[in-house]
């Protein structure tokens, strides 16, 4: 089976971008906007004048460019560098071209987080894109807190929280001895495992916590965005990837996954996919959302028998 993990079956009350929804949200989003697709909040103020006042603007992306310098060796540094920039544009105020500084935040994250490396320039002496080759580090899980507003990391928290009271139970667990809940731990291996939603109830596709487990690579072998080999590398299981070499498939290790860096003629990360980590609901608290969803259902009989 794939280790991406979607929303599959859709909960009750939950559809496609389209099918019948009432959630405005939901029906005004294709299935790429709705899974893939983020907002940014842009801020642009003009750095040569303090007599035009600052714009704001909401801005939709279906991936994140990682920039690449003399000083970027790892991808949040790229990313960070992409939510500020100067751009020149034309000022209404001043009637000629000036700066601006372009300050971005992620509002909206999606449940699938595509990542794109700037590894192509055009170099005019040459007439050619050449390609950056330097080797750029990427995470096997990634946290994109630090790119949100503030905002939407309030938002988030929750369920933040509910991960890390999880990693803890378990560093009990483990440190205890506790012989009863390791058998416990090792049933739920052997057996289908439940998970919280990742999304917001609100808002299917997006992301309720900014945890990302990386999922595939699309990697790039050459110098030239012209030239070169394309291959895919897709998570299969916890353990195996799967290199997709056109119609040539093998199966590849973790440690290999992280050799595509860069720095070299091997094969280069140009693109990531992650998709979102899962919080697992342990038994207890199974039994307690359970408990809850019956409560409701008790408390609504008389509400009906008064109707009647």
């Amino acid at each position: 089976s794939s280790g991406i993990n979607a929303e599959w079956p859709l909960r009750p009350g939950e559809y496609l971008p389209g099918e019948g929804s009432t959630n405005t949200e939901t029906v005004r989003k294709s299935y790429i906007e709705q899974y893939f697709g983020g907002e940014n909040v842009t801020t642009m103020k003009c750095s040569e004048t303090e007599a035009e006042p600052e714009t704001k603007s909401i801005e939709k992306w279906t991936q994140l460019r990682c920039h690449i310098n003399t000083d970027v060796r790892y991808m949040q540094v790229g990313l960070t560098m992409g939510l500020k920039e100067n751009i020149e544009k034309t000022s209404a105020t001043l009637e000629r071209n000036a700066v601006y500084v372009k300050t971005s935040n992620v509002n909206r994250l999606p449940s699938y987080l595509t990542i794109n490396f700037i590894r192509f320039f055009y170099k005019e002496k040459e007439n050619i894109n050449a390609k950056v080759l330097k080797d750029i580090k990427f995470p096997m899980e990634y946290d994109a807190f630090e790119l949100c507003t503030p905002e939407l990391q309030t938002k988030i928290t929750p369920a933040r929280d509910r991960f890390e009271a999880l990693r803890m139970k378990k560093i009990e667990i483990e440190l205890s001895g506790d012989v009863k809940n390791k058998k416990n731990e090792k049933k739920k291996e052997d057996k289908e495992v439940n998970y919280e939603p990742c999304s917001f109830s609100d808002d299917l596709g997006s992301s309720n916590s900014g945890y990302y487990e990386l999922q595939a690579v699309l990697t790039h072998q050459g110098r030239s965005s012209s030239s070169g080999h394309y291959v895919a590398w897709v998570k299969h299981t916890e353990d195996n990837w799967i290199k997709c070499d056109d119609e040539k498939l093998s199966i590849v290790k973790e440690e290999d996954i992280l050799k595509l860096s860069g720095g070299g003629d091997w094969h280069v990360a140009y693109t990531l996919l992650y998709g979102p980590k899962r919080l697992e609901i342990w038994e207890d608290e199974k039994k307690e959302e359970d408990k809850k969803e019956e409560d409701k259902k008790e408390e609504a009989v008389p509400e009906m028998e008064k109707m009647e």
